[in-house]
């Protein structure tokens, strides 16, 4: 493998790492490996700590690719409590408002989440890296400032109901680029005319590359230790 003239690693990036995390882990086994100081290493789609699953790191050369690559259909598991906001909408925070959730049957489900299908405009999360003022959203919301986000167009391309109970389904959901999982547990709770937070998500695909040929970070990193190394000409 030649990492300096580009390659893609595959992760499966586990629970509670950030994705720079995951990038400095496989930077670090490289520039030991190649013997370098520098080496550009970047990600293409960045995971919240609380999620896990397919994340592209890119090497080299490679890294003009991420735009591209970042770019590609994202398909999701997703987790959601029902009856229940948090601010992050996430388990970032804590419970701030209880709903009941009596009402709410199998399809009634169903039928909110076809809504959620096509082109929709989503508000993104507080408790997100869009900026405001040249700011990240989610450093004025951990200050407990007001952050006020405009809507973005996004396309969801399928949502499927896995599983279903009273306080918590599981779904399965293809998206555009730039879609946020948290803000999309947050409408479907408020379209069931109660509340929702997200307690597990775990990205199955991003593009062409699925969770399938995803490697754990040790892996990855015994791969970098083991694999034969080709330098580009003139390499010093």
């Amino acid at each position: 493998m030649n990492f300096i003239a580009g390659e893609e690693i595959y992760i499966d990036k586990p629970l509670g790492w950030t994705s720079f995390d995951a990038v400095k882990r496989v930077r670090g086994a490289l520039t030991r490996r190649l013997n370098v100081k520098k080496l550009k290493v970047g990600h293409a789609g960045t995971l919240d700590p609380l999620a896990t699953g397919v994340m592209i790191i890119c090497t080299g050369k490679a890294t003009k690719r991420i735009d591209s690559l970042q770019a590609g259909v994202k398909e999701y598991i997703a987790t959601i409590a029902l009856g229940a906001t948090t601010p992050s909408f996430d388990l970032e925070t804590e419970v701030d408002a209880t709903y009941p959730t009596e009402h709410i049957t199998k399809e009634l489900v169903e039928t909110v989440l076809a809504r959620f299908t096509g082109s929709i405009e989503q508000i993104p999360p507080a408790f997100s890296a869009c900026k405001v003022d040249g700011k990240r959203a989610y450093d004025l919301a951990r200050k407990g400032k007001e952050v006020e986000l405009k809507p973005k167009l996004l396309v969801i391309d399928e949502i499927e109901l896995l599983e279903y109970a009273q306080t918590e389904i599981k779904i399965r959901v293809v998206c555009s680029k730039g879609t946020y999982i948290r803000a999309l547990a947050r409408d479907i709770g408020a379209a069931l005319e109660s509340g929702g937070h997200l307690t597990a998500l775990r990205r199955t695909r991003v593009g062409k590359v699925s969770i399938e040929n995803c490697l754990s970070v040790e892996q990855a990193a015994e791969l970098i230790k083991t694999v034969e190394i080709e330098f580009p000409e003139n390499f010093e």
